[in-house]
């Protein structure tokens, strides 16, 4: 019978000291103040814990005693996909990962998936902070991050009085394109809005559900753009809102296709975002409908794809939102009150706008 393998020891943050001769500040030093040492006795220090097995010096243990996690966490209200799918949330996540980058933090992700009561990831989560973005305002998960003694930084929404917070002015980006349409002699709209709250709906929004939306970005663009177009005249609750819970190109073009079957003399349809806008194009060639001449589409964000498609929007700095919430949060100095970062827009307009096509030429056009 063969003599039973002894397994080897792992190697100690002490042991490999012993080894060197050297105290385990030093040893510790080589993995998290390497510029303490020369580089000659770190290259010994590194090549002597390769050789002997050690992993280096145990994250959780060193993050118990300095109480740093050294990360920062992002809380979204989507599944976790979503980060790596939508364009505007990429830009955000790419933004928020170079400031943290820079601070040499990393980035922890929670999703709170729509219609999931269960917190427990926001309660496990090692991070020293969170940024949350874009959820509403009764979401359990954002209820989590705010019992947690950490700091917080909001995105876009929701506002919350003594709350840091990093967004456009979302009320005179989408009245300045409502202005526009007006300009243009629109007064037959119809808008696609995101969901507005975390009960699912996919179709019309009577102006209750409006006045009582959970999410604050749609609900302000639609106030906005009811005080906007009631200046011109325009009866907002003669309307017609259709929302769409999911967020992608098919679920815009869907909502086109509610919308204009419904409404069939709308001359424009405004988007509160561009993806929402760039599916509501794909249904009007479905349909034959010419963009601009028989048809204006406007969208919000301007995201690449808005710009190849030549559509009319209001662009925001997406990856700047994303690095600006990560340095607030990241910035040392206390503060009393509520810091706001308002970030700028931009009225872009292209080749999806134009002025209503009359009757005449709708029965005798070019």
């Amino acid at each position: 019978m063969g003599r039973p393998m002894r397994m080897r020891r792992q190697a100690t943050l002490a042991s490999l000291a012993a080894e060197l001769g050297v105290s385990r500040t030093t040893v510790s030093n080589a993995y998290n103040r390497p510029d303490q040492l020369s580089p000659e006795l770190r290259r010994r220090v590194l090549e002597t814990a390769r050789r002997l097995g050690y992993p280096g010096p145990d994250p959780v243990a060193r993050s118990l005693r300095t109480r740093k996690a050294g990360a920062v966490g992002l809380l979204l209200t989507e599944n976790l996909s979503y980060a790596f799918r939508d364009p505007a949330a990429i830009g955000v996540l790419e933004g928020l990962a170079l400031a943290c980058e820079d601070a040499g933090v990393g980035l922890h992700l929670v999703p709170a998936s729509p219609g999931r009561e269960d917190v427990a990831a926001v309660h496990r989560a090692g991070v020293d902070g969170f940024v949350v973005y874009s959820v509403p305002d009764d979401d359990p998960h954002l209820a989590a991050v705010m019992a947690r003694p950490v700091p917080t930084v909001i995105i876009d929404q929701p506002r919350i009085e003594g709350v840091d917070r990093v967004g456009p002015d979302d009320a005179a980006a989408i009245t300045q394109l409502a202005e526009h349409l007006v300009g243009l002699g629109h007064r037959k709209v119809g808008v696609l809005c995101m969901r507005l709250g975390r009960d699912r709906n996919d179709g019309f929004v009577p102006v209750e559900r409006q006045r009582s939306a959970h999410f604050h970005v749609q609900k302000t663009r639609l106030e906005a753009l009811a005080a906007a177009f009631g200046k011109a005249g325009v009866e907002w609750s003669d309307v017609p809102v259709v929302e769409r819970f999911e967020h992608t190109v098919d679920d815009g073009a869907s909502a086109a296709r509610q919308l204009l079957d419904a409404y069939p003399q709308v001359t424009a349809v405004i988007c509160t975002s561009d993806i929402l806008a760039l599916g509501a194009l794909a249904e009007a060639d479905r349909r034959g409908l010419r963009v601009p001449g028989e048809l204006t589409v406007t969208g919000f964000d301007g995201i690449a794809e808005a710009d190849r498609a030549g559509l009319t929007t209001v662009h925001q700095p997406v990856l700047e939102k994303g690095r600006e919430a990560g340095k607030l949060l990241l910035a040392s100095a206390d503060h009393v009150n509520a810091r706001v970062i308002t970030l700028a827009t931009e009225l872009r307009i292209r080749g999806t706008s134009a002025p209503p096509r009359t009757m005449e030429e709708h029965w005798f056009g070019p």
